[in-house]
């Protein structure tokens, strides 16, 4: 074993970064976007967004990362010095999405408690956004801080440092669990979701697709953005995953696998999800269309309600959250890792005090999102991460890569550890293909952005949460490259192969 650790395996390596592409996102933001964008048609402009810069974009990251076997600020600095900060950019985004990610994770701790006692009773939307969140009138009223939120928030970061005590050699262990055990149980809530009374309007809703929708631009907008912020690319993650692999791994069938089980699972959640809405709808005595009305709805509204008609509903009710519980753990770990990867291999930190350091911080910056107000800051900075700070890392990537670093080379590099080799295709598609596919999604989310402010918030919140941490990153990032590393500075050590 090198000095960086390895995975006990390719089974642990695979199931690790599938653990941490699917997530809460898998079960509740992959749904409402379904919903939102015709149900079917969605799908289809999903399955080609998976396959156009899904899977193109994840062996790309994997080969930089296995190559130079460094975290994502030192493999660019390999590239070239000019390009580390495009690394840091990538894991201060992911840094920032795990500040609010890990409350989101809280609430599904408080919510594990809640389910014994089916504490949400009549009113599920009611407890959620009063008793729970304390939800004030805007973002400018904290209201305070949640108790019930920073006890969850706790347990949550408990979990998350101990995912990853031991690097490699602890999550190879943890994601047999933390993986499987939510496979598992959403097989069942397909299974009950599926045979429940008026399921079938709902899984005609999500699966006939209604061709018109693709003719809309927001709809592409969506499902390309679902793939980029489900698949882990541009955060750093399966860069420095990819760096604890041996010398020989098999990556680009590793790659294809990886991306097509976390499509599954988004494919597979939704028949859960759109069978139990479709029951919904009939309980309610209203269409498919105008059951839902936001992402976290879905999860902590929706779902409570129906899981309080079924019989055994504290058994489900219990098994829901945990099920949500375990998706969030992988993701929120390897958001963590990422950045303490990065950390260490510039300034020689050792594992844990990296992972004190990045925790610390992290629950301190997260602390807002436990107020009263915390779900509107939440909602306007994952807006601006997911549709601005994600996609400009991930066009910034492909151009740094494609055209100042030969990506033919990556594609050797590929072929040469891998039994399934990849073709000439590759390079054109991350030169020219993803690119172009990428700032598309830039300027058509900025020309939305400038038209009118998001959800209405106000101008200064936007310009606060939003715009201003979008900005802020990227000047951060070229902060960061430009400090002097430990003495032992890696990108001297390490030659690429």
């Amino acid at each position: 074993m090198d000095q960086r650790g390895q995975w006990d395996n390719r089974a642990a390596f695979i199931l690790a970064a599938v653990g941490s592409a699917i997530g809460l996102g898998n079960l509740w933001r992959f749904p409402f976007k379904c919903y939102e964008h015709g149900g079917g048609a969605f799908l289809i402009a999903y399955v080609i967004a998976l396959i156009t810069i899904g899977i193109p974009l994840l062996l790309l990251e994997f080969s930089l990362g296995h190559r130079f076997r460094l975290a994502a600020p030192s493999a660019f600095r390999k590239v070239g010095r000019a390009f580390e900060w495009v690394g840091w950019w990538a894991v201060l985004v992911g840094f920032v999405i795990v500040t609010y990610y890990a409350v989101v994770m809280a609430w599904a701790v408080v919510y594990t408690g809640f389910s014994v006692t089916q504490a949400w009773g009549a009113d599920p939307a009611g407890f959620f956004y009063g008793e729970v969140l304390g939800l004030t009138g805007g973002p400018f009223e904290l209201g305070g801080v949640r108790r019930p939120l920073l006890i969850g928030l706790g347990i949550s970061w408990t979990l998350i440092i101990l995912a990853i005590w031991k690097s490699a050699k602890t999550v190879s262990k943890v994601v047999y669990l933390t993986v499987v055990l939510p496979w598992a149980l959403l097989i069942i809530f397909i299974i009950r979701g599926v045979t429940l009374p008026g399921a079938a309007a709902g899984l005609h809703y999500y699966l006939a697709p209604i061709f018109g929708h693709l003719l809309n631009p927001a709809l592409w907008g969506a499902a390309y953005g679902q793939v980029a912020y489900s698949v882990s690319i541009g955060f750093g993650i399966m860069i420095a995953y990819a760096s604890f692999l041996p010398r020989r791994a098999n990556i680009t069938s590793s790659a294809v696998i990886i991306a097509v089980a976390d499509g599954l699972t988004s494919i597979a959640g939704g028949f859960a999800v759109f069978g139990t809405l479709g029951y919904y709808a009939q309980l309610k005595g209203l269409p498919v269309t105008e059951v839902l009305k936001g992402g976290p709805g879905l999860a902590f509204i929706t779902y409570p309600e129906v899981i309080s008609q079924l019989p055994m509903a504290r058994v489900f009710g219990l098994l829901f959250f945990l099920m949500l519980l375990a998706l969030a753990v992988d993701s929120a770990f390897s958001l963590v890792e990422a950045v303490a990867a990065a950390v260490r291999d510039k300034w020689g930190l050792g594992h844990r005090a990296s992972n004190f350091i990045v925790g610390g911080i992290a629950v301190s910056l997260g602390l807002i999102f436990t107020t009263g107000a915390g779900l509107y800051w939440l909602d306007i900075v994952d807006h601006f991460m997911e549709h601005f700070g994600l996609i400009a890392v991930l066009l910034v990537e492909c151009i740094v890569l494609g055209w100042f670093h030969k990506t033919d080379q990556l594609r050797k590099h590929l072929n040469s550890v891998s039994k399934t080799q990849l073709g000439d295709w590759w390079p054109w598609f991350i030169r020219i293909v993803c690119p172009v596919i990428l700032a598309a999604l830039l300027t058509n989310g900025l020309v939305r952005e400038l038209g009118r402010p998001y959800e209405g918030y106000p101008i200064r919140a936007l310009v606060i949460a939003g715009w201003g941490v979008a900005a802020l990153l990227p000047l951060l990032s070229i902060l960061f490259s430009l400090f002097r590393g430990h003495r032992r500075d890696p990108v001297e050590e390490t030659t690429g192969g």
